[in-house]
């Protein structure tokens, strides 16, 4: 099983989403977060006082897939996810050693 963290403009979320789900990728976690990359924030008016917004907004998703999903997922994530402009975001992925499932105590697969 492979963990993947996509971070993602929150704009895009509902496409991200989809793309997953038409995977059949479940047990999806969100989470709203703010995070600086090379764009390196940008630039806003306050009162007619500039200042730089270092931390912008942005969407973690966290999904576990089946190792032959893996490929399928990401590329799905990126296709979805893809502006073509700077700050679109980043793909992680890692290995998942063990899951279980609190309710049934399903382990391996079988809890994802």
């Amino acid at each position: 099983m492979k963990k993947i963290v996509a971070i993602i403009k929150p704009f895009k979320f509902d496409e991200v989403h989809q793309a997953l789900q038409e995977l059949g990728a479940r047990g999806v976690t969100v989470t709203e977060v703010q995070g600086i990359g090379r764009q390196l924030g940008h630039t806003e008016l306050y009162h007619g006082n500039p200042y730089v917004a270092d931390f912008l907004p942005k969407v973690m998703i966290e999904v576990v897939v089946h190792d032959d999903q893996l490929d399928e997922a990401i590329l799905a994530i990126q296709k979805s996810a893809q502006t073509g402009r700077i700050g679109d975001g980043k793909i992680f992925v890692a290995a998942v050693e063990q899951a279980v499932r609190i309710r049934t105590g399903d382990i391996g697969v079988n809890a994802v």
